[in-house]
């Protein structure tokens, strides 16, 4: 282990790479839950695609490890850990309720939030450490998850939170 004065940006950069890994491993675990928890049709539906997507994301993590010549290995993330126990308090406290979907999604949310937190980052760190290739593949994943909340949001606006309120 390096000592804290010795670290750097491709330091930092494997850290956090690990910490999305370890993230959107657990996302994926907890979107086929949110899937079955969700009423609205739409909602369920914008679910079970972003789990299809997430597996897409998974793997180009993996090339990114690869692409670094290191094990795709993940790294407890706290603050996925987090935004997902909100996510299954909101699962347990409101099922039944006309609210549960608008919960859902606002939980979903702050998963993208912090995704394209994270991937916005990792994007930057790469084209300033020169990994030409690591950056194209965190840009894709990047503008998916923007594209995914721009889907959550408009599904919000036009249906699930008028639910919510009627």
């Amino acid at each position: 282990m390096a000592v804290a004065k010795d670290k750097n940006l491709n330091d930092l950069f494997l850290d956090t790479l690990k910490d999305i890994y370890y993230a959107e491993k657990q996302i994926l675990k907890a979107l086929p839950k949110m899937a079955k928890a969700a009423t609205s049709d739409k909602l369920r539906a914008a679910f079970e695609k972003h789990q299809g997507e997430t597996e897409g994301q998974i793997e180009r993590l993996e090339q990114i490890f690869e692409l670094l010549d290191k094990p795709a290995r993940g790294k407890t993330c706290d603050a996925i850990m987090g935004i997902l126990d909100e996510g299954k308090e909101i699962m347990d406290d409101y099922k039944g309720t006309e609210a549960l979907d608008a919960g859902l999604l606002a939980a979903a949310q702050a998963v993208e939030h912090y995704e394209i937190s994270r991937y916005g980052t990792l994007k930057q760190w790469a084209t300033q450490l020169g990994m030409k290739d690591a950056a194209k593949l965190l840009d894709q994943t990047l503008q998916q998850e923007k594209t995914t909340d721009v889907t959550l949001t408009k599904l919000a606006e036009s249906a699930v939170n008028l639910a919510a309120a009627a």
